[in-house]
């Protein structure tokens, strides 16, 4: 929009509002600040907690325990609603990520801000400006709120945080933009909580608040869908499951418990009630919820010492299904700092690692004419296009200090957007002036006469132009941003310092090529993630060359890669939603992209049914970080917005630290599937024996003896399988994708048949016992020995089929029986205390069992390592089918 159609629209002057004006509108639009989400209680999280369809599985289950017993049976209900209260508690500590993300934004705005006001400047907080305000910046100001520039002079502003822009933005006030630019192709606007670095200029405030980009940004946050995680997707749909079985099994109970009977009474079909519901509560794992939340817990400790800290539990595992990493570049990928890559200097091109002299013209030129600034610290201050030719000359021993001290800078022509030049004046100890210039190539080479190769001073041809133009495309063909270097000497300073009396006659010296480069690390990291069959896509505001070459050393693209596989935001805007869902796979660089692109994006990939992971450091990150399965904020370049919208935190910014994570998370996922494997086959094994035994009409369990070895067996091998190490080969595995299940992979046939093998062995030893008794004659002990002998059985086959469940397809003995010290003592925990209530004298009683002889226990040991012995047999089928 042209000025005078600014100032009309905002009904504004140069002198600025008048007191009056401001305080109107600042109760017509508010203050300038970003409006907090509505924040839930501690209760109302909690009550949160008790959502999920396996909480209220189990909630139900205890109550009707209770009432079924009569409320003299309330252990089982005790153990099932301190599970529940537990995993709530845990579940609170992962509440609230939208609201800290709202008040890290707040927390960023601008403390003061000096305005026009009546006619003067004033220093006011910046939460009192209204649109119309005219706002002074200068170098080191935040931006207060999204302004049009209508003076510039030498202004830039660094827009990383916004726009994914590693090198500061160079603004013109004068420039008129389309509507339809994005952020940061719009050089004539200046947006909130964006660092000028160099220059001063005036805006008019048109933007405030929510209002604001920044402000929309946090909208998003807010409107953001929570996606649902795939372990809680998998979770629910094991409820359901387990739902419709229970409820089947517990009805076909009590309808045969009622056939049974000789004559339908209130007492017997209570007690027929009763069982049900017993039986209805054995067969939930009420474990499962806690073990899979210490799971995760365990994952997030060993993430934390590999500087990946974790935010939400299901984070962990959600890492394991990622198939998509939407990676944000500046920061991320690369190292967010701009850094001398090749120079072209005394006629030669050389690699920025290779030695140069200090007395190399091209060297000395891009220290003298640059305005880096050096703290008490050492850290250097200034422009980062600055700061990194100031670098490049450390590196190389250049000690600037000394030289500024033998020729001092005495006068200076400063950049300016016009001409695109900077030049310094120095005295020399000769009485001479050393003039110094570095700018744009193709302006600078119009003022050069001469050049310097092989330490020869020669006139500068039109061939000599050509080629220099050649290199400079050249390199920034490979995305470096080139300056070009050139210097003469004078002996008399002008009186009037004009471009036209000092920069011309010029000898050019070199080309400088630099580039925020991409992290040592970050190579490998994408090549080990393609071969874990994960796809890396790149989404930045930078632009498309800078986005494609990256991309193509990092291998995220080919090298060479000709078919146009970036698109641009300006591009994606052209598309609409249908059309972009067609195309989303052909693309893995997006450059130029405002936040609204990057949620699409993400979007985009969900819509093809993928886990889609999301990086990034900057506000501009923060919608798609908290769209994305699982957001992935930087620790130490991110903005406390983006890690208060990430799901996981990288403490040390590397790339390579998501690979470790993935694998994390597949191991947790994995052991998750084992841990439910051996729960649920071990829970049908108990069903079935039961329900079996109340068919035939046999007594082979006792309610106190199947809570014990619930209690026992569920329990620490449980946790053990939760926490194995890794299997080999699970990062050449492709990804499990969304629609995995934990009963994929055959997990479910597997607990089926291992259910069915535990059950049958366990009636299999009792009718043994009673076929073979040990104590003829006197039905008593002869049914008490079965009892003890079924309960033994049964316990102790879950303690062996914990070893089967160390690998769904691996022999255990490939795998390593006894590998693991963790699971090694869960077991030898859990044989002590199941066969305590046998040999010890005194519980024997309370667990109503028998002491067994040799026999009996040498047919109780056969019958539960058979279970291992039957499963090997099982899996070597099935490996020698799947080769097949």
């Amino acid at each position: 929009m042209p000025m005078p159609d600014i100032y009309d629209e905002f009904v504004s002057t140069d002198d600025g509002l008048s007191s009056e004006q401001a305080q109107k509108r600042l109760s017509e639009y508010g203050r300038n600040e970003l409006s907090a989400g509505k924040k839930k209680s501690l209760l109302v999280k909690f009550a949160e907690q008790f959502k999920d369809l396996m909480i209220i599985i189990l909630i139900i289950a205890a109550i009707l325990s209770v009432v079924t017993s009569g409320g003299h049976d309330i252990s089982d209900a005790i153990i099932i609603m301190a599970v529940v209260v537990i995993n709530a508690i845990f579940g609170v500590y992962q509440e609230g990520k939208a609201e800290a993300a709202i008040e890290a934004l707040k927390d960023m705005s601008s403390p003061a801000a000096r305005v026009k006001r009546d006619g003067h400047v004033l220093e006011i907080d910046s939460k009192e400006l209204v649109p119309g305000d005219i706002v002074l910046l200068e170098a080191g100001d935040v931006v207060p709120a999204d302004m049009r520039l209508i003076e510039s002079a030498s202004l830039k502003i660094e827009e990383a945080a916004l726009t994914g822009e590693s090198v500061p933005v160079e603004k013109d006030a004068r420039n008129l933009v389309s509507a339809d630019s994005g952020i940061g192709d719009r050089i004539n606007m200046a947006y909130q909580n964006a660092n000028v670095t160099y220059g001063r200029g005036t805006g008019i405030v048109v933007a405030t608040g929510m209002y604001t980009e920044v402000g929309k940004i946090a909208k998003m946050i807010e409107l953001a869908d929570e996606t649902e995680t795939p372990l809680k997707r998998n979770l629910n749909r094991l409820s359901k499951v387990l739902t419709w079985a229970i409820l089947g099994i517990a009805l076909i109970t009590f309808l045969v418990h009622i056939l049974r009977l000789d004559t339908i009474t209130q007492e017997g079909v209570l007690q027929g009630l009763m069982t049900s519901v017993a039986l209805a509560v054995a067969a939930i794992p009420e474990g499962l919820p806690a073990i899979v939340t210490i799971v995760l817990a365990i994952g997030t400790q060993v993430l934390a010492k590999r500087n990946s800290i974790v935010r939400k539990l299901p984070a962990v595992e959600t890492l394991g299904s990622t198939e998509i990493i939407a990676s944000d570049k500046t920061g991320t990928l690369t190292m967010n700092k701009m850094t001398v890559e090749k120079l072209l200097t005394n006629g030669k091109l050389v690699d920025a690692s290779e030695n140069i002299s200090l007395d190399d013209m091209t060297l000395r030129v891009m220290n003298f004419a640059n305005d880096t600034k050096v703290s008490q610290e050492g850290e250097l201050i200034g422009d980062p296009t600055e700061t990194a030719l100031v670098k490049f000359g450390q590196d190389k021993a250049f000690n600037l200090s000394s030289e500024l001290t033998e020729n001092p800078r005495v006068a200076e022509l400063p950049f300016d957007s016009d001409r695109k030049l900077m030049s310094t004046i120095h005295q020399l100890a000769d009485g001479q002036f050393f003039v110094a210039v570095k700018g744009a190539p193709d302006q600078l080479l119009k003022r050069v006469s001469k050049k310097l190769v092989n330490d020869k001073i020669t006139p500068l041809t039109i061939e000599d132009k050509e080629n220099i133009l050649a290199e400079n495309h050249a390199l920034a063909h490979e995305a470096l941003r080139v300056l070009m270097m050139a210097y003469k000497y004078i002996d008399v300073i002008p009186d009037e310092l004009t471009s036209e009396d000092l920069e011309n006659d010029l000898i050019f010296a070199g080309l400088v090529g630099m580039i925020d480069p991409e992290r040592p690390e970050a190579a490998e990291a994408v090549r080990v993630a393609k071969e874990a069959g994960i796809r890396p896509i790149m989404i930045t505001g930078d632009h498309q060359d800078t986005a494609e070459a990256i991309a193509k050393r990092l291998g995220i693209i080919s090298a060479d890669d000709s078919e146009g596989h970036v698109l641009t935001g300006a591009q994606l805007n052209e598309l609409s939603d249908d059309d972009f869902q067609k195309q989303v796979e052909q693309y893995s660089v997006y450059a130029r992209v405002s936040p609204e692109h990057k949620v699409r994006i993400v979007k985009a990939w969900q819509n093809e049914n993928k886990v889609v992971a999301m990086t990034g450091d900057g506000v501009n990150d923060a919608p798609a970080l908290k769209q994305a399965d699982i957001g992935i904020g930087m620790g130490i370049t991110g903005t406390e917005v983006s890690k208060g919208a990430s799901d996981m935190v990288l403490a040390d910014d590397n790339f390579a630290t998501i690979i470790v994570a993935v694998e994390e998370g597949r191991k947790v996922f994995a052991n998750i599937q084992k841990t439910i494997q051996y729960l649920l086959s071990a829970n049908t094994a108990e069903v079935l024996t039961i329900f079996i035994a109340t068919l035939a009409g046999w007594d082979v369990m006792l309610p106190v003896q199947l809570l014990w070895i619930n209690l026992v067996t569920d329990t620490f091998p449980a946790i053990a399988l939760g926490v194995e190490p890794n299997e080999p080969g699970a990062m050449q595995e492709k990804p499990r994708g969304k629609n995995a299940s934990f009963f994929s992979g055959g997990v479910l046939s597997s607990t089926v048949y291992q259910g069915v093998v535990q059950a049958a062995l366990t009636l299999g030893i009792y009718g043994l016992a009673i076929a073979f008794p040990a104590h003829p004659g006197n039905y008593d002990m002869i049914h008490q020995d079965a009892l003890t002998m079924s309960f033994a059985t049964l316990g102790l086959i879950q303690l062996f089929h914990a070893f089967n469940v160390k690998s769904l397809h691996q022999s255990i003995f490939k795998v390593g029986v006894f590998k693991s010290k963790t699971f090694n003592l869960s077991i030898l925990v859990s044989f002590v205390l199941l066969a305590a209530v046998i040999v010890v004298p005194g519980l024997n009683s309370i667990f109503h069992v028998s002491h067994l002889d040799f026999y009996q226990w040498a047919m109780v040991l056969a019958a539960s390592v058979s279970v291992v012995i039957i499963v090997e047999i099982v899996k070597a089928i099935q490996r020698l089918v799947a080769k097949k």
